[in-house]
């Protein structure tokens, strides 16, 4: 029983991230957007714990790891992209970024899930992308060739040391 327990606490970090994702995308299309981009932040940090947690209690799954993409995709592709397209003003660029940017994250999710990398990610990591359109966010400001250059990274072939 109380493995079980340990083996649940990454994924419950995990959930958190999720959480705060859909609290994120629940709060932009209340008007809030300071609000739905420190979210968005607060979902990072729990994206940043579930991994270390998992590890230092020596219970990664596979289960964890695609659950965890699944979070990500809601957390820093979907929450992000709204954001900045509800903050944007309307233009094709604008509706190209919006709809690339989370097109593009799921497609990194995807290429890791089924190519891992060992000491580095193959393309910006998806919270790399979004939380500097998160940052944008806080502060209302977007910008839709930064949201292209960054969804366009996320599927480059750059190496990007893991932290």
């Amino acid at each position: 029983m109380f493995s079980r327990v340990v083996r649940a606490i990454p994924n419950l970090f995990t959930m958190g991230n999720l959480l705060c994702g859909v609290l994120s995308i629940t709060c932009n299309m209340n008007g809030f957007f300071e609000a739905s981009a420190v979210l968005i932040f607060l979902s990072a940090v729990f994206d940043l714990l579930d991994g270390r947690i998992a590890r230092t209690l020596k219970v990664n799954s596979e289960f964890g790891v695609e659950l965890d993409s699944l979070a990500d995709i809601v957390s820093f592709g979907v929450a992000p992209a709204l954001l900045f397209h509800s903050i944007a003003p309307p233009s094709i660029l604008t509706s190209l970024a919006f709809i690339l940017f989370p097109m593009m994250g799921a497609l990194r999710l995807a290429k890791f899930s089924v190519k891992p990398t060992i000491g580095y990610f193959k393309g910006l990591p998806i919270p790399a992308a979004g939380l500097p359109l998160a940052g944008m966010g806080f502060f209302l400001y977007s910008n839709a060739w930064v949201t292209l250059i960054l969804a366009l990274l996320m599927v480059s072939p750059i190496r990007v040391k893991k932290l």
